[in-house]
C-alpha cells in the first residue's frame, strides 16, 4: 500500500540540485506533483576549479530556504558509477536460506570487507517456489563503500535533515521505466514484457545505460557525457568552457552551425560506438532478448542532432520523454522551468515513487545504524507508555499475589512442586538432545557446502593450468627437427604454487624495479585492487642464442616468451581455440628471481644417453691383464668434444583474480595466433613431438 505522506525526491548532480514533491492520491490512484525545484550550481562540479564540498551545501541551503519539508519523507540518490550492481542467478535453495546464500555471494562479489560497505539485495522476478525450494531465482545485489555513502549524506546531516531512503540513480530510472512507461505496479505478478527497452540518461560526465523488460535489469556506465561535447568545442574552436557550453546549447542558432557540428562529430561517433558496444555485450549474454526502442533522458540528451544520429546508427526508435504518463499536477507539469528541464527530473521522480511504495524495488543504502536509531527514537513514547502500564500492572499483581501467598503452604503444594521439578529436568534433557542433533545437522550442512564449493572452483584451476601451458614457448614446423638443445624453444616448469591474498601491495613493492618496468604500462602504476592468488612458477631453460643477447639469452628469453604471452588478452595456437589469459584475470606477470650457471655437460650441444656415454668410456679405458688382446677391426674411439651448457633457473610470479566467464570483458583485443606452418618431414627423419 502506498504511503500517504508527501515525499521529496532529491538528486544532486554535476550541474545542480533537482527535487520534486509528490503525494499519492489513493482515491484517484494517481501520483500528484505538488512542488518542484531546480537549483543550478554556479559552475559544473566536474570543472577543475569547482569545490563540491562548498557548492553542494550551498545548493541544499538554497533549496531548504525556498521549500518547506517538515513532515515530508526525503529520498536521495547516489551516483551509479560509484556503486556496485550485480545480478546473480541463485542455485536451487530453500526459501528460508535465500538470505544466507545472498550474504555468501556478497562476500564473493564485493571486493571489500562487508563491514566497509553498505549493501542490500532485491529478489527479482523469474523465480518459482516449489516444495519449499526457490528455483531459477535472480537476485540483484547493490553495494557502495560506507565512506562514499556518508559523504553523500553529510550535507543533509549537517543541515539537520533526515533522509529516509538512499538509492543508486540507475534503480531510480528503473522505477520510472516500470511504473511510468510500462505501467507495472509493485503487486503485478506478470511484470515481464516481451521486448526490452533501453534507457539512456546522459549526465555531465557520463551516461547511465539501463536495459530492462520490466523484470530483468542490466546496467552499465558509459564514460561519456555532455561535458565531453563541451570540451571538444573548447579544443577545436579555442573557446572558454562557459562559452563552449553556451554554444553547445545553442548550436543551431550559432553563426556557423556547420563548424559546430563538425567539431562535435568525433564525440558523436565515440558516443554511438560505446552505446553499440554495450548493446552488443548485452545481446551476447541475453541471446533471446529483443530490443524495441531507446528512451533518452538527461539535459545532455537535448543536444541538437543527437537523437537523429543515434536513431540512424543504432537502427532503433529513439525518443525523448516529453511528459510523465502517470503523474498529474498542472502547477508543476506546466511550469516553464520544469518543462525546460523535464529530462533531468527522472531520477527524483523515481526516488519519490519508491519512497511512496509504488515500485517493485525496495532496497536502500541508508546505513542500518541510522535506520535503527530512528526506529528506536520514534518508538520511545510508545515504549515509555507501555512500560508504565506494565509497571502499574506489576504493582497490582504483586499486591494480589501477596495476599494469596499467605494461604499457601508447603504441605499443600509439595507434590505439585516435585512434579514441576521433574518436568523441568525432563525439558532440559530433551533440549540438550535437540541441540546435539541440531549441531550435527549443521556440521553435515557445512561439510556439504565445502564439498560443493570445491567442485564449483575445480574447473577454474584447470582453466588456469591450461592458460599457463598455452603461454609456454614451443617449436613448430621445421624447428621440431632441431636437436641442439640450446636452440630449442622450450621452458620446463618445475613447480606451480598458489598463495591466496587479499592485498598485493607488499609483494608489488618487492618486485625488482627492472622487472616491474617490464609489466604492462597500466600495471606499473600499482598492485591490483581485487583479492586473488599469487601464482609462482619455478622453471628452467637451456635456450641460448649468442647472436641475440636481448631476447634469446638467460632471463631475457623468459621475458620474451613466457611473460610476453602471460601479458596477452588471449592466446591461440594454430588450429586450436583461443585460450583466455588476461581475460580470465591474470595480471602483473614478472620475473622475481633468476640465475644462470654452466652446469651440465653435453657433447656438441646435443643430448647423449647414459648407455652410450658408458660404452664410449669403456672403449677408451686401458686394458688389464685379462684383456691383453685388442678387439679385431675396432678402431680407437676419439673422445667427443664437449662444451658447457648454460642453465637458467628462474621464478615467475603473477596475480590471478579470477573473473567468471559471464563477467569477462568483450573488449576487442588482438588474439595472438601462432602462424608458423608445420614443415614437411625431411626424408629419412621424423619430427620430434613437442612436450
Amino acid at each position: 500500500m502506498a504511503d500517504d505522506r508527501a515525499v521529496w525526491g532529491i538528486d544532486i548532480g554535476q550541474a545542480g540540485l533537482k527535487a520534486i514533491r509528490l503525494r499519492y492520491a489513493d482515491a484517484a490512484h494517481q501520483v500528484v506533483a505538488l512542488a518542484y525545484d531546480y537549483v543550478p550550481h554556479p559552475k559544473s562540479l566536474s570543472q577543475p576549479d569547482a569545490i563540491p564540498e562548498e557548492l553542494i551545501p550551498e545548493a541544499l541551503e538554497k533549496f531548504l530556504s525556498r521549500n518547506e519539508i517538515e513532515g515530508d519523507k526525503l529520498a536521495i540518490s547516489v551516483p551509479g558509477k560509484d556503486a556496485l550492481a550485480r545480478f546473480i542467478q541463485l542455485p536451487p535453495v530453500e526459501s528460508s536460506k535465500v538470505a544466507e546464500i545472498v550474504k555468501y555471494e556478497a562476500r564473493q562479489q564485493i571486493p571489500f570487507a562487508l563491514e566497509d560497505v553498505i549493501w542490500d539485495y532485491q529478489t527479482l522476478g523469474g523465480g518459482i517456489e516449489e516444495s519449499g525450494f526457490m528455483l531459477e531465482a535472480e537476485v540483484g545485489l547493490f553495494a557502495m563503500k560506507r565512506d562514499q555513502v556518508m559523504q553523500c549524506l553529510r550535507p543533509f546531516t549537517d543541515a539537520k535533515v533526515e533522509v529516509e531512503l538512499i538509492q543508486i540513480a540507475p534503480l531510480a530510472l528503473y522505477n520510472v521505466l516500470t511504473y511510468d512507461q510500462l505501467g507495472i505496479g509493485p503487486d503485478d505478478e506478470e511484470a515481464a514484457q516481451e521486448e526490452y527497452t533501453i534507457l539512456l540518461d546522459m549526465g555531465s560526465d557520463d551516461t547511465t545505460l539501463l536495459v530492462s523488460n520490466g523484470e530483468k535489469i542490466w546496467i552499465r556506465n558509459v564514460p561519456l557525457g555532455g561535458s565531453h561535447f563541451t570540451r571538444a568545442l573548447t579544443k577545436e574552436m579555442k573557446l572558454t568552457f562557459a562559452k563552449a557550453e553556451h554554444l553547445k546549447c545553442n548550436a543551431t542558432k550559432s553563426p556557423d552551425p556547420r563548424a559546430v557540428f563538425q567539431a562535435l562529430r568525433p564525440v558523436f561517433s565515440d558516443y554511438v560506438a560505446e552505446i553499440q558496444r554495450s548493446i552488443g555485450y548485452f545481446s551476447s549474454v541475453n541471446r533471446d532478448a529483443k530490443i524495441s526502442k531507446v528512451i533518452g533522458l538527461g539535459n545532455g540528451f537535448k543536444l541538437a542532432g543527437l537523437q537523429k544520429f543515434l536513431q540512424q546508427n543504432l537502427q532503433y526508435e529513439v525518443k525523448r520523454i516529453d511528459s510523465y504518463e502517470s503523474m498529474v499536477g498542472d502547477n508543476v507539469l506546466n511550469a516553464p522551468l520544469f518543462e525546460e528541464n523535464i529530462l533531468t527530473f527522472a531520477v527524483p521522480y523515481g526516488l519519490a515513487l519508491q519512497a511512496m511504495g509504488l515500485t517493485r524495488i525496495s532496497t536502500s543504502l541508508l546505513p542500518p545504524e541510522i535506520a535503527t536509531a530512528r526506529k528506536i527514537r520514534r518508538k520511545k513514547p510508545i515504549a515509555t507508555l507501555t512500560a508504565a502500564m506494565l509497571l502499574f500492572g506489576l504493582v497490582v499483581s504483586a499486591a494480589g499475589f501477596g495476599n494469596t501467598s499467605r494461604s499457601v503452604s508447603k504441605e499443600r503444594f509439595g507434590e505439585e512442586e516435585a512434579a514441576m521439578s521433574k518436568l523441568e529436568k525432563d525439558v532440559q534433557s530433551l533440549n540438550g538432545a535437540y541441540l546435539g542433533q541440531e549441531n550435527a545437522y549443521r556440521k553435515i550442512q557445512a561439510d556439504g557446502a565445502l564439498l560443493t564449493e570445491s567442485l564449483a572452483t575445480r574447473t577454474d584451476w584447470l582453466e588456469l593450468y591450461k592458460a599457463i601451458n598455452v603461454c609456454l614457448p614451443r617449436d613448430q614446423g621445421e624447428d621440431l627437427d632441431i636437436e641442439n638443445i640450446v636452440k630449442m624453444h622450450r621452458i620446463d616448469i618445475l613447480s606451480i604454487t598458489a598463495e591466496k591474498r587479499g592485498d598485493f601491495k607488499d609483494w608489488f613493492t618487492k618486485v625488482p624495479g627492472q622487472f616491474r618496468r617490464m609489466m604492462l604500462e597500466e600495471e606499473q602504476k600499482g598492485p591490483p585492487a581485487k583479492a586473488g592468488y599469487l601464482i609462482t612458477l619455478k622453471g628452467v631453460h637451456y635456450h641460448h642464442e649468442q647472436n641475440n643477447p636481448l631476447t634469446g639469452q638467460k632471463f631475457l628469453y623468459v621475458n620474451h616468451t613466457l611473460l610476453k604471452n602471460l601479458r596477452k588478452w588471449t592466446m591461440q595456437h594454430e588450429g586450436s581455440a583461443p585460450v583466455p589469459v588476461r581475460q580470465m584475470g591474470i595480471s602483473h606477470a614478472a620475473i622475481t628471481s633468476h640465475n644462470s650457471i654452466e652446469k651440465d655437460i653435453y657433447p656438441d650441444g646435443r643430448r647423449v644417453s647414459l648407455q652410450r656415454t658408458a660404452r664410449d668410456a669403456r672403449a677408451l679405458r686401458p686394458t688389464g691383464r685379462a684383456r691383453t688382446r685388442t678387439p679385431i677391426n675396432r678402431p680407437p674411439v676419439k673422445p667427443p668434444e664437449i662444451i658447457p651448457l648454460l642453465v637458467t633457473t628462474f621464478d615467475v610470479q603473477f596475480v590471478w583474480s579470477h573473473i567468471p566467464v559471464d563477467q569477462r570483458s568483450a573488449e576487442p583485443q588482438e588474439v595472438e595466433i601462432a602462424t608458423t606452418q608445420p614443415a614437411q618431414p625431411r626424408p629419412g627423419r621424423r619430427g620430434r613431438r613437442n612436450r
